[in-house]
């Protein structure tokens, strides 16, 4: 090919001009999901290239940073964990996963990566992230979209009906979860192994502006044990990927309005435009208190999503068997399901499974689970509703 030779710009360039011409840049955001499954893959990179600079310190001795969770007398330092999903932080996380990617590149040097579980350099021990366990694996339960249509029916009539707390000026909403979260991990063989935190407690309190917040999950490095504020003194936009319970009794209640907002709203986003729909919804159900008729319009939007189908039996990270609402994204195969009480037809939490070998993981492989287990209002963080107590959750 014969290149053209760049000739000196001789006169000066014109960047009023420039920008007119030019597009505005985009305003990039990840969902819940999306973001968890980088985060997944960074910290792995982390926790492998912080082991191969890390020095040798005894002859077959794990070498490297001490895993996650290692206790404060242990001489190295120690390598960052994945933190939980925080809906109410997509735009913070996202800044925190480029941030810590670049401390990422710094710590391995020029060497490179290979695979979803980073490099390691041969004859290392390195263990598991202290605190983990290996992550079950369950028989893959086929969806069917028969009977679909009834369930839904039921769970958003039970949605509707509902009778949640409506916070107060000056009130914060709770909510209690247990999660646990899937920690990939490569060994000194090369082989990726599968591992979850240990299911922990988790708390969130936020204002309905959406202003002021707090987290409380002890079991996390990254979060103190009085946990860590979720503030935004600057009162940032709510949209549909940082709500707040105030930007919800905005929307519309209509399945059909809410799903062409999902739509045109995260266009470009996540792993395709259906994938990204189910992700988002799935997100604002999480860990919000979502006013019961929106609640009820969510789920019939969901249900003419492409792809979502009904789940007979899956388990929550409390161990609470339902039925559940699925969608498995084509991308990396995981199966994201909503778990519903066979009985009342409320939300109990959320799985995700996944379907077919992928980077390391076996079809099978509970990638995470969460269990709502309360949600109230509140006069002020850190406060518990009544009969939980104010000592802080056991890790």
């Amino acid at each position: 090919m014969i290149r053209t030779p760049r000739r000196r710009r001789e006169e000066p360039l014109d960047h009023a001009e420039l920008t007119r011409l030019l597009p505005a840049p985009g305003d990039p955001e990840l969902s819940s999901d999306r973001l968890n499954r980088l985060e997944e893959h960074l910290m792995t990179e982390i926790r492998n290239r912080t082991s191969d600079t890390a020095p040798d310190t005894s002859p077959g001795a794990s070498t490297g940073a001490p895993p996650a969770g290692a206790h404060a007398g242990d001489r190295a330092p120690r390598p960052a964990r994945r933190p939980g999903r925080r809906p109410v932080l997509v735009g913070a996380a996202a800044a925190l996963v480029l941030a810590a990617a670049g401390a990422a590149g710094l710590a391995g040097g020029s060497g490179g990566s290979g695979g979803s579980g980073g490099s390691v350099s041969s004859g290392r021990a390195v263990a598991p992230p202290a605190g983990a366990v290996p992550a079950p694996v369950v028989q893959v339960v086929r969806g069917t979209t028969a009977g679909l249509a009834g369930a839904v029916a039921d769970i958003s009539g039970a949605a509707a009906r509902a009778e949640l707390p409506e916070p107060g000026p000056g009130q914060f909403l709770y909510i209690r979860s247990e999660v646990s979260w899937l920690v990939s991990w490569e060994g000194a063989d090369g082989k990726s192994r599968s591992y979850v935190d240990t299911i922990h407690p988790r708390e969130v309190w936020m204002s309905p502006d959406g202003d002021k917040g707090w987290l409380m999950e002890p079991y996390k490095e990254a979060v103190d044990r009085d946990g860590i504020t979720l503030d935004d003194p600057e009162g940032g936009e709510r949209t549909l990927n940082s709500p707040s319970y105030d930007y919800l009794r905005t929307l519309p209640t209509d399945p059909n309005l809410l799903l062409k907002k999902i739509y045109d709203e995260t266009g470009g986003m996540g792993n395709g435009p259906d994938q990204q729909a189910f992700s988002t919804i799935g997100d604002l159900l999480r860990e919000q208190v979502v006013p019961p008729k929106l609640a009820a319009g969510l789920y019939r939007a969901a249900a003419r999503i492409p792809g979502v189908v009904l789940v007979d039996d899956s388990v929550d990270a409390a161990g609470r068997h339902g039925v559940a609402i699925a969608r498995t994204d084509e991308a990396d195969g995981a199966r994201t399901e909503w778990i519903f009480d066979r009985e009342t037809y409320t939300y109990l939490g959320e799985r995700t499974v996944q379907t077919r070998d992928v980077e390391g993981i076996k079809a099978g492989t509970v990638r995470g689970r969460t269990a709502v287990t309360d949600r109230a209002v509140v006069d002020a963080v850190k406060q518990r509703p009544a009969g939980l107590g104010d000592a802080p959750p056991s890790a």
